[in-house]
């Protein structure tokens, strides 16, 4: 089984506004899930959503420089911590989004391959999430 999960995503926006969407809590909370969040290393952050059947994610930044962000990820109804990674870089006329969350082997036997799949979709919806919020701004100041 694989322990990685990347997602590579090229955004028509500044970076600066991508980094803000994925570091500003208010911002995590209208295209991600509600979020005590700030971007400053050891800082324990809350990822809640709002349907019954997701657990809370906690976790603690590891790293918040210029467009690298990184954290543990810990979901609270079965708390193995895994790492999540979201680098940015700047291209012609945007931002290359690398998402990797690592460390999914954690999780015993058969619960890993679960929670790889659940990742690995939950994922692809999230960052389908960010691009819809930040569609809106593609032409702002």
């Amino acid at each position: 089984m694989r322990d990685s999960i990347i997602k590579e995503r090229t955004l028509n926006h500044p970076i600066d506004i991508v980094w803000k969407a994925i570091t500003n809590a208010e911002e995590i909370t209208k295209w991600f899930l509600r979020a005590d969040f700030k971007a400053e290393k050891g800082y324990n952050y809350v990822f809640n959503s709002t349907g019954e059947d997701c657990s809370p994610i906690k976790g603690t930044v590891l790293e918040a420089s210029p467009y690298q962000l990184t954290y543990t990820w810990i979901v609270e109804e079965n708390p193995i911590e895994t790492i999540v990674t979201w680098t940015l870089e700047p291209i012609d006329g945007g931002t290359k989004l690398i998402l990797s969350h690592t460390g999914i082997t954690n999780y015993a036997g058969e619960t890993a391959v679960s929670m790889f799949t659940s990742f690995d979709g939950g994922w692809d919806n999230c960052i389908a999430g960010l691009v819809v919020y930040l569609k809106p701004m593609i032409h702002a100041g």
